[in-house]
């Protein structure tokens, strides 16, 4: 395990391989582990590949403050120059996503291209406050599958709540499959820290701004995402972008984990990767 102190907080990261240097950023209660069971051992044989649990998140310090997507991506920034990255692609999944637009955005300079999984963004929240929303239904029918516990049709839309749930969830991936989480990390960030309503915080971010975001851009999701609508907005928004639709898969949200081999090849055209020596 390694830390640095980047942006006043400590920082847990993980950098392996040789070569251009390459981000990922996770999503919003996980951790680094995410890229390990598949991809990182494929990426560090064209990449050196840099990991990190995002702020409050795994081995990562837990400020009660400052998880907006800005707030992120200036965590990105510190990171990268405490680790002297001078210049990196960037590939996040669902808010890690939305952390490397808005670093592409404010810090352009500092990213090369962008590979976005399940990206949600802030911008599009006001979408996924509705009621009818479909990611509510996925989300509380995952808890009903691996917990038994049915959540009230009335407490869908508290994202809060919804996300303490989703702790409840074992292990689905890995060696460790079947094994309960440990739900203290989540419960400190719902109790302790202004996440979720940071989360909502659009800042600069905003859907006139997205377009001239100029890197050249990856887009994936699964074709049954709970987040089909970003995907929508985004594949159109976005300028120097690939969008792509993968087949559906059980867990669609989280293609790192359910397609890894899909994701390998679409960045090995991507980036025009060839096999290593």
């Amino acid at each position: 395990m390694s830390y640095v102190t980047a942006n006043g907080i400590k920082m847990h990261y993980w950098q392996v391989g040789e070569g251009p240097d390459l981000v990922l950023i996770h999503g919003m209660a996980g951790n680094l582990a995410l890229w390990h069971l598949f991809l990182v051992p494929e990426l560090r044989k064209y990449f050196r590949v840099t990991t990190y649990d995002i702020r409050g998140h795994g081995r990562t310090e837990v400020p009660p403050t400052g998880y907006t997507t800005r707030d992120l991506a200036h965590d990105l920034v510190a990171l990268m120059d405490a680790l002297d990255i001078e210049v990196a692609h960037l590939m996040g999944h669902s808010v890690g996503a939305d952390i490397a637009l808005h670093t592409a955005l404010i810090r352009p300079e500092r990213v090369d291209s962008l590979v976005l999984i399940e990206a949600g963004i802030p911008a599009l929240v006001n979408e996924r406050k509705k009621s009818d929303w479909e990611g509510w239904r996925y989300w509380a029918e995952t808890i009903e599958q691996f917990t038994g516990i049915q959540i009230p049709r009335e407490k869908w839309t508290d994202l809060g709540y919804m996300v303490k749930m989703s702790a409840q969830v074992p292990i689905v991936f890995g060696p460790a499959r079947g094994r309960p989480r440990n739900t203290e990390m989540v419960e400190r960030l719902l109790d302790e820290t202004t996440l979720i309503a940071d989360y909502e915080v659009v800042h600069e971010m905003t859907l006139e701004n997205l377009p001239t975001i100029p890197h050249r851009k990856l887009l994936v999701y699964d074709d049954e995402s709970p987040y089909r609508h970003s995907y929508d907005a985004l594949a159109t928004l976005l300028t120097h972008c690939t969008p792509v639709l993968l087949p559906p898969s059980e867990h669609s949200h989280f293609g790192p984990l359910t397609q890894p081999e899909a994701l390998l090849g679409l960045m090995g055209e991507f980036f025009g990767l060839a096999a290593p020596a």
